[in-house]
């Protein structure tokens, strides 16, 4: 990724976040210079920042009014046309690409050492460590279909960040080698793949016990927290934990 621009001395102390995590990621780090984000970003709980809209609507001029040092996104969340907006109105934006767990990691690194000048949080080294040591996969990964939508049926492709974590739980996406990140395939088609599990995350749709389990009969289901599954920030170092008790729940008994 490209490197900011920012001179020598040039100390950043305005932050305006467009992706969940990386808010949840410098709140939990330097809440002081965290001034805009977006109406998606609910954690940490009581967030007290300017709201500028949405990931994939964001109101720039709103953005641009705060006057930010920088601007962190993300290149699958933010649509190119408002980042290029935000850095034609002279705003530095640095923008992350996080398609597997190492990627993560050190993109959050970047963000918050070289983006904000910040010291490498304890939080980090804990997720690092906490995915480190996890339990190795079995040798027979379950075979999984990941719902990440319905009305119509979505579900994790090739190349995702969740289906990265996923597999180092022991689950093996059925659609990873699809062509699309997030394919839309008919039901009929998802059930004739004859899957192990359904992982049934709560975000971005929230998949229930009363909304999702129904749809595939005699197959275990997983309800897995959506946020220690897609996000990248704090979560990390919990997500091992809470992940792996989702999938235990599921296949007990």
């Amino acid at each position: 990724m490209a490197h900011l621009n920012r001179g020598r001395g040039c100390a950043v102390r305005r932050v305006v976040s467009l992706v969940p995590s990386l808010t949840e990621a410098v709140a939990a780090t330097a809440p002081e210079l965290l001034v805009g984000a977006t109406d998606w970003c609910t954690h940490p709980a009581g967030l007290d920042v300017a709201r500028i809209g949405g990931t994939k609507n964001p109101d720039v001029a709103a953005v641009a009014a705060l006057a930010p040092d920088l601007v962190v996104a993300n290149e699958e969340e933010n649509r190119p046309a408002d980042l290029d907006a935000l850095r034609a109105a002279g705003v530095e934006v640095l923008v992350t690409e996080v398609r597997s767990l190492p990627q993560a990691l050190a993109e959050l690194d970047r963000v918050l050492t070289e983006g904000c000048g910040l010291a490498r949080p304890d939080w980090l080294d804990a997720a690092e460590a906490a995915w480190r040591d996890a339990p190795a996969p079995p040798a027979r990964p379950l075979r999984a279909v990941v719902p990440i939508w319905r009305r119509p049926w979505m579900v994790l492709g090739r190349d995702t960040f969740a289906g990265d974590l996923l597999a180092r739980l022991g689950v093996a996406n059925v659609h990873a080698g699809h062509a699309e990140r997030y394919p839309r395939i008919p039901l009929p088609d998802l059930l004739a793949a004859r899957p192990d599990m359904v992982v049934l995350p709560d975000e971005p749709y929230r998949f229930t016990a009363d909304d999702g389990p129904e749809a595939f009969p005699g197959v275990p289901a997983a309800l897995m927290s959506g946020r220690h599954l897609t996000w990248y920030g704090p979560s990390l170092a919990t997500a091992p934990t809470v992940l792996a008790a989702a999938l235990a729940a599921a296949t007990a008994g």
